[in-house]
C-alpha cells in the first residue's frame, strides 16, 4: 500500500541475540545532515544508566548507514541502518537453549500460545527491549530533523525510580545546564541528591535479586501553535505520541502534562489561561504565552505553542535472578520461571528511548504540515506559515460590527 505523502514512518528488524539489527526509515527529505555522532551518542546513552545488566559490557552499538545517504547527506530515498550484535548466538543451542519456563510480565506465555509453540525462545528474542537500540537509531532521525530544519529541541531525563524523585523544574532558558546535569547522573535524571537515592535503591534490589522501575519524562521545545489535528482521531498528536511511548517495552502508562492529576481538580486549576505578548510575536509560540502549562503543551490533538511534556511509567524488568512462580509448558507443573541476563534497573536506558520516540513523532506531525521533497523547500513552507500567522487577522477575517454586537 503506498505511504502518504510527507510521513515519515520506520521499521526494525533484528533478534536480541541475532547477528545484527536493522532499521528502516522512509519519508525522509533530502538534504538533512544524518549526523552518525548524534546518533552513536544516543545509542551510548540507551547502554548507559546505573543497574544496567552484562550484555552492555559485550555490546558497542555504533550504526552504519547502508543506504540513502551520500556524503552524509539524505537523498530522499528510504535509509537503512545496521547495528552489529557482538552477542550472536541465535542458534547456539547450547548458550540460546530453548525456554520452556515463562516469566511472568514477559510476552513468554502469551508469545508461545500465539505461535502455537512450547518454546519461548522465538517470542522473547523479538520482544527483547535490544530492539529499542534499532529504534532509538531510526528515531534519531526525526530528532535530526526537528533541529536542523525546524530548530525543535527534545530533552528528556528520569524523573524517578520507585520513589526516589526529582523536583526539578525543566525550563529552555536552563536546558543546557540540565542536559549538563542529566549527563553528569548515572542515572540520568537531574540532581545528585536524586542520583544517590537511585542509587542506593537500586543497589538493594539487586541484593535482593529483584528489579525496580521508574517515571521518564520528555519536553519539547519550539513548536508553534497548530501541529497535529483535531479533524481525525487518528491525527491527534497527543494519541500518536501515546502510542509511540506504549510501544515501549515494559512501559505501562504515559502521562501529557497534569495527566492523571486532572482529575483531582476543577476545571478553573487545569485549563491554562492565554495571554498575548507582543514582544514574543517572532517566537515559535507566536506570542501566544500561558501562565501554567497544565495541558503539557497540547490542546485538541494538537501544539498550543508552550513546551509538549510527555511522562512514562516502566514497570520492573520481568527478568528476576530469583525467578518467580510459573511452570513448565510441556509437563504443566510448577516451576519458577527461567533466567535470561537482564537487567536489575533499566529506567535510565528507557529515558533515552522515549525521548527518540516523542521526537520522531513530532518530527512526523511537521513533515506532515510543512513537507516537502527537500529541507530547503520544507524549511520554506514552515517558514511561510509562521509569516501568515504573524500577521493574523487576514482582511476578511473580522466580522462587521453589525456581527460583533
Amino acid at each position: 500500500m503506498p505511504m502518504p505523502p510527507n510521513r515519515l514512518t520506520y521499521q526494525t528488524a533484528g533478534e536480541s541475540h541475532g547477528p545484527s539489527l536493522v532499521s528502516t526509515i522512509l519519508g525522509v527529505p533530502a538534504g538533512l545532515d544524518i549526523d552518525t555522532d548524534t546518533i552513536n551518542r544516543e545509542l551510548a546513552r540507551r547502554q548507559g544508566g546505573y543497574g544496567r545488566g552484562g550484555r552492555m559490557k559485550i555490546e558497542t552499538d555504533t550504526v552504519e548507514i547502508i543506504t540513502g545517504v551520500r556524503l552524509g547527506k539524505s537523498i530522499g530515498s528510504p535509509i537503512t541502518m545496521l547495528i552489529k550484535n557482538r552477542d550472536s548466538r541465535l542458534d547456539d543451542l547450547e548458550r540460546t537453549p530453548p525456554m520452556y519456563r515463562p516469566r511472568p510480565g514477559h510476552a513468554d506465555l502469551a508469545g508461545s500460545v500465539k505461535w502455537l509453540t512450547t518454546d519461548c525462545r522465538e517470542t522473547l528474542e523479538r520482544a527483547s527491549a535490544r530492539e529499542t537500540a534499532a529504534r532509538v537509531a531510526a528515531c534519531c532521525i526525526g530528532r535530526l530533523l526537528l533541529k536542523q530544519v525546524f530548530d525543535v529541541e527534545v530533552f528528556g531525563f528520569v524523573r524517578s525510580i520507585l520513589d526516589a524523585r526529582t523536583a526539578a523544574v525543566v525550563e529552555h532558558a536552563r536546558l543546557d545546564e540540565l542536559r549538563a546535569a542529566r549527563d553528569e547522573s548515572d542515572t540520568y535524571t537531574l540532581d545528585s541528591e536524586t542520583t544517590e537515592l537511585q542509587r542506593a535503591i537500586i543497589r538493594r534490589a539487586k541484593s535482593d535479586k529483584d528489579t525496580v522501575g521508574g517515571d521518564v519524562e520528555c519536553h519539547v521545545f519550539g513548536c508553534p501553535p497548530g501541529i497535529g489535528s483535531s479533524m481525525n482521531w487518528y491525527d491527534k498528536l497527543d494519541a500518536r505520541i501515546a502510542y509511540a511511548v506504549m510501544g515501549i517495552q515494559a512501559f505501562k502508562a504515559v502521562q501529557i502534562g497534569l495527566g492523571v492529576q486532572c482529575s483531582q481538580r476543577t476545571g478553573s486549576q487545569v485549563h491554562d489561561p492565554i495571554h498575548f505578548d507582543p514582544s514574543k510575536i517572532n517566537e515559535p509560540s507566536l506570542g501566544f504565552t500561558r501562565s501554567s502549562n497544565n495541558a503539557g503543551g497540547t490542546e485538541g490533538g494538537m501544539t498550543n505553542g508552550q513546551p509538549i511534556v510527555v511522562n512514562g511509567t516502566m514497570k520492573p524488568i520481568s527478568t528476576l535472578l530469583r525467578g518467580l512462580p510459573s511452570i513448565d509448558l510441556n509437563t504443566k507443573q510448577p516451576e519458577d520461571s527461567q533466567y535470561e541476563r537482564s537487567d536489575v534497573c533499566a529506567v535510565s536506558a528507557a529515558s533515552v528511548v522515549m525521548e527518540n520516540v516523542v521526537a520522531m513523532e513530532v518530527a512526523n506531525a511537521f513533515l506532515e504540515k510543512f513537507g516537502g521533497d527537500s529541507v530547503l523547500e520544507t524549511r520554506g513552507n514552515y517558514d511561510s506559515f509562521l509569516d501568515i500567522a504573524r500577521t493574523l487577522p487576514l482582511d476578511g477575517d473580522t466580522p462587521p460590527d453589525s456581527v460583533i454586537a
